[in-house]
C-alpha cells in the first residue's frame, strides 16, 4: 500500500495513529503532515547495530532507556519516530505511556533513507537541537555520521572515526568501522 503525504491537525493526527488499521505502522506528524516511515534492511541494521550498544550501555550504568524504530517523541507539537533514542532517568524517572513520549529525548538517532533526505529532515534537526536533543545522523550511503549537539558546530564522522556519547552517554565509545561493517 502506498501512503500518500495528508494535512491535518495535531488532534486529527492523534486520532488517525490510533486507527486499528493504523496499530503496525509509523507515522511522523511534521508541519501539519502526515507522512507514514517505511524502513528497509539496510537501515535497519545500522540502526540496530548502533542501538544494541547503547543499549547494553545504559543498561550496564543505569543511565535510562533506549528506544527503537517503534519509538515516537512529541516535541514543539510535532510527533517524530526516530530510529533509535536514549532518554536519562535524571529526566524522565518513570517511563512514560501513551503513544509519543512527552519528553524529547537526550539522543535521538536518524538513519537516512532515500525518502528523508529532504526539508523535513532540516526541520526536525533544528527541532531536536531546540529541544537539548543531541541527533546523530547517520548516513548510510555516505558512511558518515554528522553529530549534531545544541549550541555547537556539527561535527562529521568518517569511518576511522569514533561515535562517543560526549556528556549525555559518559565513556559510550563506538567506532564507525563497526557500525558499517557491510
Amino acid at each position: 500500500m502506498v501512503f500518500q503525504t495528508r494535512y491535518m491537525t495535531g488532534d486529527e493526527f492523534d486520532h488517525f495513529v490510533r486507527l486499528p488499521e493504523n496499530g503496525d505502522r509509523n507515522f511522523e506528524y511534521i508541519a501539519g503532515e502526515i507522512t507514514e516511515l517505511v524502513s528497509n534492511s539496510k537501515v535497519s541494521r545500522i540502526a540496530a547495530r548502533i542501538l544494541g550498544q547503547i543499549g547494553y550501555h545504559i543498561e550496564m550504568n543505569h543511565l535510562g532507556r533506549c528506544t527503537g524504530a517503534d519509538g515516537g517523541y512529541a516535541i514543539f507539537g510535532e510527533k517524530y519516530v526516530p530510529k533509535g533514542a536514549f532518554v536519562s532517568y535524571t529526566r524522565q524517572p518513570a517511563a512514560p505511556d501513551g503513544d509519543y513520549n512527552p519528553i524529547a529525548p537526550d539522543i535521538a538517532i536518524e538513519v537516512l533513507a532515500f525518502d528523508n533526505a529532504d526539508i523535513k529532515m532540516l526541520r526536525k534537526i533544528g527541532n531536536y537541537l531546540a529541544a537539548g536533543t543531541v541527533l546523530w545522523l547517520v548516513d548510510p550511503e555516505q558512511k558518515t555520521i554528522d553529530v549534531y549537539t545544541p549550541n555547537q558546530p556539527r561535527k562529521t564522522l568518517r569511518v576511522g572515526d569514533f561515535l562517543d556519547g560526549g556528556d549525555v552517554l559518559p565513556n559510550f565509545r563506538l567506532a564507525l568501522a563497526q557500525i558499517f561493517k557491510d
